[in-house]
């Protein structure tokens, strides 16, 4: 007799049914209300028993219910939406700044939509501004440092609330910025102090407000002292900015003293100095600007001006906040920088 051996096919097992999310009807029979009374609770509305809104309240978070954004919306007639234009995220100043406008807003229960430029033309522009207002964003927040791009905000009729960064126009009622000039000063003023006469200044790129601000305040500290500068040369924010800058810089009757306008462009002209032999703070003294979280750990750790970037981003999200009439307290317009004495300067010898 023959003997079947081959294995009894089993049945493919079999996926695990899925489980619906809660929903707003699903709260209410857990609280023992009606669906309209849940809606109410998610809208804050101001009549209701603190009783019924904590038991609707407990429902939600036994639940794990979460409201629909969009659907609060259609009632509401709010997004609860901030918009963010940005011309470029990977600086380190503009990204601190986002990541501290997220944070705020996520405080005040406000979503943030980005939209970043792909170039500085105006063309560009009016898209990127077109498709944030599509969203039905509530206000607008322009982190575009800039003079092209605030040029062309000021053409453009836009009716939504909305906060700039870093407009220095005095007619601007909505602009918010840290003080670059008095940044500056403080970065110069520090090496006039250590008794530094020749000092350059290694400015950020054209038509960023930065680099015209730190330029300013670098030249107006020096004529309080009657020093005239001893070079302005241009960078581009980056490290190899710096480097290659530095080389013509150090390369004969080099500068006792540099203030870079951003810390990126010091770590470069840490660099060129030890190509030319040149040691820091004993040949050179250097300051930087922004206070990089790796600017304690140059070598040596670098002396420079800290911007408060998470104030900032308060101060915007509070600003606009206001202008949608959410009281959050008032938040002055100018955030005031520090200078941060390291390793990098020493007084001139």
């Amino acid at each position: 007799m023959t003997v079947n051996s081959e294995p009894t096919p089993q049945s493919a097992p079999q996926p695990a049914p899925r489980v619906r999310s809660a929903n707003i009807r699903d709260v209410a029979k857990m609280a023992g209300v009606s669906h309209q009374t849940v809606s109410r609770v998610i809208n804050g509305h101001p009549s209701l028993r603190e009783g019924t809104r904590q038991r609707v309240l407990d429902a939600m978070e036994a639940l794990q219910f979460r409201p629909n954004r969009a659907a609060r919306s259609l009632v509401t007639s709010r997004s609860h939406m901030i918009g963010v234009l940005v011309t470029d995220g990977t600086y380190f100043g503009p990204a601190s700044t986002r990541a501290a406008i997220e944070s705020a807003a996520a405080a005040a229960g406000y979503l943030v939509d980005t939209a970043t430029l792909t170039s500085l033309d105006e063309a560009a522009f009016k898209e990127a501004l077109e498709r944030l207002i599509d969203h039905a964003v509530e206000g607008l927040i322009i982190l575009a440092p800039q003079e092209t791009t605030l040029r062309q905000l000021r053409h453009l009729s836009v009716k939504l609330p909305m906060v700039t960064v870093h407009s220095t126009s005095p007619a601007d009622d909505h602009g918010l910025s840290v003080d670059q000039v008095a940044g500056a000063r403080l970065a110069t003023r520090h090496l006039l102090d250590l008794g530094h006469r020749n000092i350059a200044h290694v400015a950020g790129p054209d038509g960023w407000v930065e680099s015209k601000e730190r330029v300013r305040g670098f030249r107006t500290e020096l004529a309080a002292w009657g020093v005239d500068a001893f070079r302005i040369a241009t960078g581009d924010w980056t490290s190899d900015s710096g480097f290659r800058i530095g080389e013509e810089l150090f390369a004969s009757n080099a500068p006792t003293a540099v203030f870079s306008a951003n810390d990126q462009m010091a770590l470069g002209l840490m660099h060129a100095c030890r190509e030319r032999g040149l040691r820091i703070p004993e040949d050179v003294s250097l300051v930087g600007f922004d206070d990089i979280p790796d600017a304690a750990h140059f070598a040596p750790p670098l002396t420079t001006v800290r911007q408060d970037f998470t104030e900032l981003g308060r101060r915007c999200v509070a600003h606009l906040l206001a202008q949608l009439e959410v009281p959050v307290g008032d938040a002055p317009r100018t955030v005031v920088p520090e200078l941060i004495v390291r390793q990098s300067t020493a007084a001139h010898r």
